[in-house]
């Protein structure tokens, strides 16, 4: 399991993701789940990954080398995506060209095809965007009214989010709160853990504001659960006790 989640604001950006992955209790590893392609200045995107990760890693590969086009031959890969919209249908066919070689073996071997991304940047001349993969290469996209998108282990995290975020949240007060959201999913469940992996992109940059790896003991991250684990027990301290009787 993991959790990867992406804030889309007024200002820009936000993409976080575990780095945790286990095939049981006593095997656990650390992989990178955020990949970034990027030309600076012409555009930037963002690839989250959860679910199997020997097919996440397939879909990547194959977005690397290029899906051809049957009509022109042509090598289709992100970095040539002339929009972000035809960017997210080709990671859809690279899920759908997996799903059509590896679905069988994976059946036969009682292996459910279980991945989902999320993918979000910002072409030169387009808006930002942000998109949420399903397992069956189909997405929906991130709007105003919903500016954020979750995949993995996203219960324990979705509860900061609906309170705190709006699509007008200032850019780094929505790294915050996402923090905050692995913090409680960390706290709830073993299969999410660190190092995390962040990035934030600024509109209109088409580049990294911050591309930053949080280890363990990072100061910062340190001292927010400290702070909102106080914060939350000085909040329930404060209201008042229930006034239920037996009657």
């Amino acid at each position: 399991m993991t959790y990867c989640c992406g804030i889309l604001v007024r200002d820009g950006i936000v993409m976080i993701a575990d780095t945790r992955t286990n095939a049981g209790l006593d095997n656990i590893s650390t992989f990178r789940k955020l990949h970034v392609f990027s030309n600076p200045g012409e555009r930037i995107m963002a690839v989250a990954s959860a679910g199997n990760l020997s097919l996440t890693q397939s879909v990547l590969s194959l977005l690397n080398e290029g899906l051809e086009n049957p009509e022109t031959g042509e090598r289709e890969t992100l970095m040539n995506a002339p929009t972000m919209f035809q960017a997210a249908q080709r990671i859809g066919r690279a899920i759908r060209a997996l799903a059509h070689t590896e679905g069988p073996a994976l059946e036969a071997a009682d292996v459910k095809f279980d991945l989902s991304f999320l993918f979000g940047g910002q072409i030169k001349g387009e808006r930002l965007r942000l998109f949420m993969m399903y397992s069956a290469g189909n997405f929906i996209e991130c709007t105003r009214d919903t500016p954020y998108l979750q995949i993995g282990e996203h219960k324990y995290g979705k509860p900061v989010l609906d309170r705190a975020i709006t699509h007008d949240s200032d850019l780094y007060d929505a790294l915050k709160v996402g923090l905050i959201s692995f913090d409680s999913t960390m706290r709830s469940n073993l299969s999410v853990g660190m190092p995390l992996d962040t990035l934030v992109v600024r509109r209109d940059a088409c580049t990294a504001e911050l591309s930053y790896r949080i280890e363990p003991e990072e100061p910062y991250f340190q001292d927010l659960r400290r702070r909102w684990s106080a914060a939350l027990r000085a909040a329930h301290l404060d209201i008042p006790r229930p006034p239920y009787l037996d009657r």
